[in-house]
Formats: structure tokens, C-alpha cells, sequence
């Protein structure tokens, strides 16, 4: 089975990157079932590159469905240390427009039936997030775009996850627009969360399809116009993606890598076996 250093989620619209040299597909399973789909291990001007749809080919699993501790699971025993996500949103504010780009730097999480860490079982474990995404990572994703040139892109917006599959009312929009958000969608958590438990660092491309449904001056939000607007994003995305994936700085000390190194407080001896070995790949060297 192939090895890759980064990964790419795509989201909505990307099931897919045309043009590039496949070196396999492979379906990963884990000790919490099989991810979205095969994950296809490429390669990008030398760059080994593990790409996975987070909806399956086609676009078949809800965001609530979604097997994100699968997902996660198997990206890292690909050897994946760093992934790039890819996430359509509706835009909470004035200055993000339909078709912009943002790489958020915050989240909150109105989720509901998610599961959301890997602890558990057994085993009780705190991570600390308080930058929920990588800093590193996030930072050079939006100045490499913005060099770029082809779309405008935000950051330092909050990114507040809903749990869906219906959008928002009109008062839930307004309510999360006085909280200062800039973004809604429904899927980075609890992707975020359970890479920052896997120490990986993760990164997210929002890309807006429209203002949700709280700006009255605008028509309402409809599936078409959503669709719309969520192929031209994915058109740029695309294009950009095999600049940025070649060019990534150096993460290796980032604080992302060893963010589970305390946080482990069950004793060892304790730890059910099962657990253990089903974490191993994660925790091996903590336990």
C-alpha cells in the first residue's frame, strides 16, 4: 500500500482532481469501519498526495454520515501528517462574496450527533483547541492564494459548523451573524477535531456559495444558485490545488504533531487492550 505525506478532503463538488498521475486507489479499513471511499494516492511533481472525497464518489453521504474517524484513521496510516480540506459554504457576512474563498481560523460547533473524538472506551483523553486549525498550514494556504490572484480570499473569520442536512433559518442566520461568524457549513467538525487528536496538521479551503438566508436585499437562496456557484469554486480550487500541495513549508515542529503528547490521562495499565490496539497507530508511543 502506497504512502502519502498530505492529504486532500474533498468536499462538495471535488470527488475528483483531473490531470493528475494516479499511482493507485486503495480502500483503507480501520477499527471504525471504512472511510467515504477509496482513497487515491498520487503524485503531484514528486509530492506523494492521498486524496479522498469526503462524500463518497458522487456526493452519497450526508455531512452527519460522514465516517470521519474512519476518514482520519486512514489518511494517517497512509502516513499523512498534514491535510488540506475542502468545504462549500454560505457566507455570514457583507465582504464575503459568492464564489470567495476564506481560510478560517476559528469554529464553533453547533453539531449535534457527531461522534467526536477518538478517546473513549476506556480511554479519556483532552486535547487542547483553541486554534482549531493549523496556523502554519492556514497561513500559507492564504498567502498562496492570494498571490495567486484568481479569487478573492478572506481570513481570521469563524467558521461556525451546523449540523444539517436542512440550511438555516432566518433566525438562526441572524443569531450567528451577531456572534461575529463569517462562514456556516456543515463539515469541519469533527474532522478538525479528530485531526488535531491524530496530531495532524489540518487546514481548511471554505469556499463560498451564497449568503445564506439572512441578507434580505439578496434573492433567496436556492439549490441551483448554490450549484452554480459551487462549480466555479470547484473549477479554482482545482486549479490551485497542484501549486499548493507542492510548495508547503516545513511542519515538522509544528505544535499540531505532538498535541496528544499530555493528553492522555487514563492510567496505562488500565487502558482496556482493544482500545489500545485499535489506537496504536495513533498513541503507540505515549503508551
Amino acid at each position: 500500500m502506497g504512502k502519502a505525506s498530505i492529504g486532500i478532503i474533498g468536499g462538495s463538488g471535488v470527488y475528483d482532481i483531473e490531470g493528475l498521475n494516479i499511482l493507485e486507489e486503495v480502500l483503507v479499513e480501520t477499527p471504525f469501519g471504512k472511510p467515504s471511499d477509496k482513497i487515491i494516492i498520487c503524485d503531484v511533481k514528486g509530492e506523494k498526495v492521498a486524496f479522498l472525497p469526503r462524500h463518497g464518489k458522487g456526493h452519497r453521504i450526508l455531512p452527519t454520515e460522514v465516517p470521519s474517524k474512519a476518514n482520519i484513521y486512514a489518511l494517517k496510516s497512509l502516513g499523512v501528517n498534514l491535510i488540506i480540506s475542502i468545504s462549500a459554504v454560505g457566507s455570514l457576512k457583507e465582504k464575503i462574496k459568492p464564489q470567495d474563498f476564506v481560510i478560517p481560523d476559528q469554529i464553533i460547533d453547533r453539531t449535534k450527533s457527531r461522534d467526536l473524538s477518538f478517546f473513549g472506551n476506556g480511554i479519556v483523553g483532552h486535547v487542547t483547541f483553541a486554534e482549531p486549525f493549523c496556523k502554519g498550514l492556514s497561513e500559507y494556504l492564504y498567502n498562496s492564494i492570494l498571490k495567486k490572484k484568481v479569487v478573492d480570499v478572506h481570513k481570521n473569520e469563524t467558521y461556525l459548523c451546523m449540523e444539517g442536512p436542512i440550511f438555516s433559518t432566518k433566525a438562526e442566520s441572524k443569531l450567528y451573524r451577531s456572534w461575529g461568524c463569517g462562514i456556516i457549513g456543515m463539515t469541519v467538525i469533527p474532522e478538525a477535531k479528530l485531526a488535531r487528536e491524530a496530531e495532524i496538521c489540518y487546514a481548511t479551503i471554505a469556499m463560498s456559495t451564497d449568503y445564506d438566508c439572512w441578507h434580505e436585499e439578496e434573492e433567496s437562496v436556492t439549490i441551483e444558485m448554490i450549484l452554480e456557484n459551487m462549480h466555479a469554486n470547484v473549477n479554482r480550487v482545482k486549479s490551485l490545488l497542484v501549486d499548493l500541495v507542492t510548495n508547503i513549508p516545513d511542519l515538522t515542529k509544528c505544535t499540531c504533531r505532538q498535541a496528544a503528547k499530555d493528553a492522555i490521562i487514563t492510567n496505562r495499565s488500565i487502558i482496556p487492550d482493544k482500545v489500545k490496539k485499535e489506537l496504536n497507530l495513533l498513541y503507540e508511543k505515549y503508551f
